[in-house]
């Protein structure tokens, strides 16, 4: 039973809402407290086969800055090389899968070194199939990386009152980890270059409806059955899509896995190989990596100092010279 409490209290993680102080480096004691948070950005726990990896920046609803992007590749990579693990379920603490890219990181971008933003790190070049399934657990807000991140997953768990989405559109902020890639493939080019042009938010419904993912559970909800000791099956029962999606895992366990994973990749080749995946990921980063300085950072200054598209807002994103003129009498 260690291991249902261990995975009780993960669960209750993922969905705690809690305020923290906004930590800071004025002092040594505050570099301290703030490299002791990074170590806790990224949150990875083990349960039989299946590894758990949850973004932990709830303060700001798991936003990726360059620390904490890079420190989920790492994890990531863990993963893939973990011989122990079969399948990885990605998942946001909080009540947020991930919200986008840092704001607060890319408006303080001096002009001189692009590796201080977290577009350009090594989660950006993860073009290759992870080696093992991966599935998204995801609740509240999953927006620009947040969105792309879901959609490097296999298989994708969705809340009914969670919402994905571009919303980087409003910011200048390219799409630059395969999105523009992926989901033309997951759900067709017409109704993905609606998303990617407008930004507008799909809920899970619509989400659903479109294949874009494949289990969509109430707000809260959830059983979780486990295997654990001489054969005996307990049956825990845990709210939150979490469980959903750790319940989804354990079903993909028992299977064999060179045949599992041959088939996996054998599908995926399938739908993107012939493509030309590689070719298509790296058009999509020379074709707008140059964004995120040319208009990028100006709208992450934006959103700090004027509060530009907060609360999902999409108005007031330019300025709109309009004039208006007295209509000729001959069209009234």
């Amino acid at each position: 039973m260690h291991f249902l409490k261990r995975l009780s209290r993960i669960i209750d993680l993922h969905y705690k809402h809690h305020s923290r102080r906004c930590l800071t480096s004025n002092s040594n004691t505050g570099v301290k407290i703030e490299a002791e948070q990074d170590k806790k950005n990224i949150l990875v726990e083990h349960f039989e086969a299946i590894t758990l990896i949850g973004i932990n920046r709830p303060e700001s609803k798991n936003a990726l800055n360059v620390a904490t992007a890079q420190k989920l590749s790492d994890k990531l990579d863990e993963f893939e090389n973990d011989e122990n693990s079969v399948v990885g379920i990605l998942y946001g603490t909080g009540g947020n899968f991930c919200s986008g890219y840092d704001l607060k990181e890319i408006a303080q971008y001096n002009g001189k070194n692009e590796e201080v933003l977290p577009q350009f790190g090594s989660l950006a070049n993860k073009i290759e199939l992870c080696k093992k399934p991966l599935i998204a657990a995801i609740n509240g807000y999953a927006l620009g990386i947040g969105f792309e991140l879901a959609l490097m997953c296999d298989l994708r768990v969705m809340e009914k009152g969670a919402v994905l989405g571009f919303a980087n559109r409003r910011f200048g902020i390219p799409i630059l980890c395969g999105g523009t890639v992926r989901l033309p493939a997951l759900i067709g080019y017409s109704r993905a270059i609606e998303l990617i042009l407008t930004g507008r938010y799909i809920d899970a419904k619509e989400a659903h409806s479109c294949g874009l993912i494949n289990r969509l559970t109430e707000t809260g909800s959830g059983i979780v059955y486990f295997i654990v000791t001489n054969n005996e099956m307990y049956r825990y029962i845990k709210k939150y899509v979490l469980g959903i999606a750790v319940n989804f895992a354990n079903s993909l366990v028992k299977f064999p896995r060179k045949t599992l994973l041959a088939d996996r990749a054998s599908a995926y080749f399938a739908t993107f190989s012939a493509k030309q995946l590689e070719e298509a990921v790296q058009f999509e980063k020379d074709n707008a990596s140059h964004l995120v300085f040319e208009e990028g950072v100006a709208g992450a200054k934006r959103f700090v100092t004027e509060g530009l598209g907060k609360h999902g807002k999409f108005y007031n994103i330019t300025e709109r010279k309009t004039k208006f003129k007295e209509l000729d009498k001959e069209f009234l």
